[in-house]
């Protein structure tokens, strides 16, 4: 009796939503073009970071040598997009990386990726708009901050902000109100907005390449020493490496790669428009792959013009883009800048801002969290409450809080979401052809697998009978997908956390490192060898299994440069998120009702069998 109770349990934490093929009826308002989501993922992406980060990577980490940063950061980023792209086509949903987990690998992954969307999402809104904020006050001469500081200033340090921000509390408001009129009027805003910014870079672009200058692509030791003699701080002046186009190495490129992944961070709110996008399967994996490479071309052309104008020790991190046009001689081009980084800003604010209601109306309409958040306005077709709850949430993050130390959380949040989106489409990609199933028939299928995983052999495995997928295929390519989760877990740790040892030659480090390699090579050649399915889709992701896998790998690896403090933030998270749902959500779950309706169904129909006999 215990073992069934706890065999039900466990089937309760990994049972999978079932889906109709197609587009479903929806309560949301189908509304937004293509063009509304290339613009909603370049505006989310493209955010203030293409005004800063460059320079920051360029004086301290790569040189000019970040161009190559940004492509490398691109390559990466693209791997997830096409997960996500091939799911668009898939699953024309609300909700994301949680849906598609859901659908995929069970209720209790998709509340963790659902629970730690909405924290990544609720954090950049907060973020962004401190960001704004400050921006707009360092426009003005910083009298905002001045006066606050002055008269409400907050005297809890590492905890609360210097003063309550009033604007970045305002501004929150301001955009739910406008989330909360409609998708479509929101979709407008953001297209305006990420022209100008478009506009502005465009302007940027073409100047630095004008104004520019090749020798700073091949700077010297000389070069460093007459900019030493010519500066009255010599402190800001960043290292200068052996100078030329890679100063620091590949070392350096592959620093500045990791950093310029995060520029790349925001193309999966297009993924929350599944509800809303006109021909959701055509529209969010082109929405998803245009806006990348134009996100791509934007960070390619901005940090090339950047470190022509100026040579890459010079540059100011904090505002890399106006000292070079002071350095150059157009001084004035700053307010241009200026210009572009707030439409940049307000751009990723509601980028941050439109996918947050969609994933918790998504999380509440299948009862994994309260029910009163899948309210839809009857006049707008938008999640009212949702929007409402989470704009108040980010809006009070926003005025109080010191964000800095929370921005890290960020990262595992859409990390974690990354990997388990590529994973999804690994294990989806060769199960058998399916259409929506009622429960009975999908327990009648879990008796089949459990039958035909019998006839299982080593052979089998290397060589399947069948070309088109099977449930055992799908068996078999499902565990060896969860063992290379935590394999490649493993491997990224290890890397990590003694890449010092293992580069000095380490032999024990070196025995573990090739032992997991061959595990993984070994895992990775039983699932090429599983038959794929052949549905046709708008988008499919190339050359399965391995580009989803690279991107599992790269996604995890980044996640183990987080450190200890982080990682204790996230677990707090993870254990209020965790309360919620064995509180609630795991007796309210639409797959609970689901399973009750049909065990009720099935001791009627046992009754009337029996009635039937006496």
């Amino acid at each position: 009796m215990p073992w069934q109770a706890f065999r039900r349990f466990g089937q309760k934490l990994l049972r999978r939503r079932t889906l109709e093929s197609g587009m479903a009826e929806t309560r949301l308002a189908r509304c937004l073009t293509t063009l509304d989501l290339v613009a909603l993922g370049v505006g989310s992406t493209l955010g203030a970071g293409v005004y800063v980060l460059a320079g920051e990577v360029a004086k301290d980490k790569a040189g000019p040598s970040i161009v190559i940063c940004f492509l490398v950061a691109a390559v990466s980023s693209v791997l997830a997009g096409l997960c996500y792209a091939e799911f668009g086509a898939r699953v024309p949903r609300s909700g994301s990386a949680y849906l598609y987990s859901y659908v995929t690998v069970g209720e209790l992954w998709a509340f963790t990726t659902g629970w730690n969307l909405i924290l990544s999402y609720v954090i950049g809104t907060a973020s962004v708009a401190r960001a704004w904020s400050s921006a707009f006050d360092n426009l003005i001469g910083n009298h905002i901050s001045t006066a606050l500081q002055g008269s409400v200033a907050l005297h809890v340090p590492q905890v609360l902000a210097e003063y309550p921000d009033f604007f970045a509390l305002g501004l929150v408001f301001l955009l739910t109100g406008l989330l909360a009129l409609g998708a479509s009027e929101s979709a407008l805003v953001t297209k305006v907005f990420t022209a100008v910014n478009l506009l502005v870079l465009g302007f940027v672009i073409i100047s630095g390449f004008i104004k520019g200058d090749l020798n700073n692509w091949k700077l010297t030791e000389e070069d460093y020493q007459l900019a030493m003699a010519e500066t009255n701080d010599t402190y800001s002046l960043g290292p200068l490496g052996s100078g030329g186009f890679v100063p620091f190495g590949f070392e350096g490129i592959l620093r500045g790669a990791a950093t310029c992944f995060y520029a790349f961070v925001g193309f999966d709110c297009i993924a929350t428009t599944g509800e809303e996008a006109q021909n959701p399967q055509r529209s969010i994996p082109m929405g998803i792959v245009i806006s990348l490479s134009v996100c791509f071309f934007a960070y390619f052309g901005v940090s090339s013009a950047l470190t022509l104008m100026m040579p890459y020790y010079q540059l100011q991190p904090e505002s890399p883009l106006p000292e070079a046009f002071l350095y150059t001689g157009w001084a004035s081009a700053r307010y241009v800048v200026a210009v572009g980084s707030l439409c940049a800003l307000s751009t990723s604010l509601l980028g941050s801002m439109f996918p947050m209601p969609r994933v918790i109306y998504a999380m509440a309409e299948d009862g994994l969290l309260f029910r009163v958040l899948a309210r839809i306005h009857t006049g707008t077709h938008t999640p009212i409450v949702a929007t409402v709850v989470s704009g108040i949430i980010a809006a009070f993050m926003a005025f109080l809080f010191k964000l800095t130390d929370l921005v890290d959380l960020m990262s595992i949040g859409t990390l974690l979401a990354y990997s388990l989106v590529s994973i999804c489409v690994l294990i989806l990609r060769y199960q058998p052809e399916q259409e929506i199933k009622t429960g009975e028939e999908m327990e009648l299928q879990e008796e089949m697998i459990t039958t035909e995983s019998e006839k299982l052999t080593l052979r089998g495995l290397f060589f399947p009978l069948n070309s088109i997928p099977t449930a055992v295929s799908g068996q078999v390519v499902y565990v060896c997908s969860s063992l290379l989760a935590v394999l490649l877990t493993a491997l990224c740790l290890v890397l990590a956390q003694w890449g010092v040892p293992l580069l000095s030659g380490d032999l024990v480090w070196i025995t573990v490192v090739v032992l997991l390699l061959l595990l993984i090579i070994g895992i990775i050649v039983v699932i090429w060898r599983q038959p794929q399915s052949s549905i046709p889709l708008h988008f499919k992701v190339p050359a399965l299994p391995f580009l989803p896998l690279v991107s599992i790998f790269v996604n995890i690896y980044l996640m183990m440069q987080m450190t200890a403090g982080t990682w204790a933030r996230f677990g707090v998270w993870m254990l209020i998120g965790f309360a919620i749902y064995f509180g609630y959500g795991i007796r309210h779950s639409l797959e609970e009702v689901k399973s009750k309706q049909r065990s009720r169904k099935s001791r009627a129909k046992t009754g009337s069998i029996y009635v039937h006999r006496v």
